[in-house]
């Protein structure tokens, strides 16, 4: 019996203070970078001014004057929608046919998708930057938008797959009875039946998009580049700037965690439920 009651003590009290203190291990690196976002660059790597300090806006300030925030954060906005757009009209159809008319071949091409996640990054990296360059595609928002999409596909279409394959295959024999094409299936069956799996991949293949820093700083310079581009480029052989790093850190950030926090439902539901099964 206190075997019993000091195991519902614990879950009374000790499981939400494990929760709280594993929440506030997680958000203690943002809370920090907001801290030092408002410090200068010398208070920044002063131990005295860890957390008593003279709060400044002179890096925000600085950011949106000399360093056009406003146009990083619009080509960030441009490649991720339009991104994230290309991976559902790819990753819909391709889906809907391994979902409901598979072959002996779909788990072989599934499992040949997911591999391709575990290419390392820097292998490719010399041979897209010379092809792109000769094409002249560097640094466009066409090139970005293609990269973005091709990264986040392979994901997409196994989240949507995992969608399609809840939805009853009855529902779609029905529509065909009735003369419904492909495309009419797709349309008026499939995707409101699974709309809400559908938003949940749309909002996760969004922030990979906004958080993609390896290829996007390494195939932009100034027409296309991201913020991650703006965050890479607050360094100088002096170091790093920490204060103005913060600052813009901040700025990167703060869009996507603001998106994350109003459509959390969503994001636990995509994260637990389409990317596991």
């Amino acid at each position: 019996m206190a075997i019993v009651a000091q195991s519902s003590r614990f879950g009374t009290y000790g499981r939400p203070v494990l929760a709280w203190a594993i929440g506030l291990l997680f958000f203690f690196p943002i809370f920090w970078m907001v801290l030092t976002s408002f410090k200068t660059d010398a208070d920044a790597v002063k131990p005295e001014f860890l957390f008593t300090f003279t709060p400044t806006l002179e890096n925000y300030l600085n950011m949106t004057a000399n360093y056009d925030y406003w146009r990083f954060a619009t080509n960030s906005v441009i490649t991720s929608v339009f991104a994230t757009l290309f991976s559902l009209v790819v990753g819909i159809p391709a889906a809907y046919a391994m979902a409901f008319n598979p072959s002996r071949a779909t788990k072989d091409v599934l499992m040949w998708m997911l591999s391709t996640k575990m290419l390392p990054a820097a292998a490719v990296l010399y041979p897209m930057t010379f092809l792109t360059k000769s094409l002249g595609l560097f640094d466009t928002h066409f090139l970005v938008v293609l990269v973005l999409c091709l990264i986040n596909l392979p994901i997409v279409v196994w989240m949507l797959f995992t969608y399609f394959k809840e939805i009853p295959k009855d529902i779609i024999e029905a529509g065909k009875m009735d003369g419904v094409n492909t495309w009419g299936e797709i349309r008026e069956i499939l995707i409101p039946l699974a709309w809400g799996g559908i938003a949940s991949t749309a909002l996760l293949a969004f922030i990979f998009c906004w958080n993609e820093a390896y290829w996007t700083v390494r195939l932009t310079t100034t027409d296309a580049a991201t913020l991650s581009k703006l965050i890479e480029g607050n360094r100088a052989p002096e170091g790093l700037f920490f204060g103005r790093l913060s600052a813009v850190s901040t700025a990167a950030v703060g869009p996507i965690v603001v998106l994350g926090w109003f459509c959390q439902k969503q994001l636990v539901k995509g994260l637990t439920f389409g990317a596991v099964k």
